[in-house]
């Protein structure tokens, strides 16, 4: 694609994920049973991201992660985007 000087990157955004911690760690492992992992966490709030797939060089460009998203917080997101892209050029 790069070769043909098509740039496209794909903008997706996920909103309201979970910042948990577990509370204890995972029992170990022994000899012909399953792992045990801990159910118990505590809850940090929730965050959004939002991310840039650049289809041509298979990468992450420029992630976004805040506790909000709105139009100002997407705005600004292409905007920083727009700016590492011409600088990558």
């Amino acid at each position: 694609m790069l070769e043909q000087g098509i740039h496209l990157i794909s903008t997706d955004e996920m909103t309201g994920i979970q910042a948990l911690e577990r509370l204890f760690p995972n029992k170990r492992i022994k000899p012909k049973q399953v792992e045990k992992i801990e159910f118990k966490y505590e809850r940090h709030g929730t965050l959004s991201l939002i991310a840039n797939w650049d289809v041509a060089r298979g990468k992450v460009v420029s992630p976004s992660i805040g506790p909000t998203r709105t139009e100002q917080d997407f705005s600004e997101h292409i905007q920083r985007t727009i700016k590492i892209d011409e600088k990558a050029e």
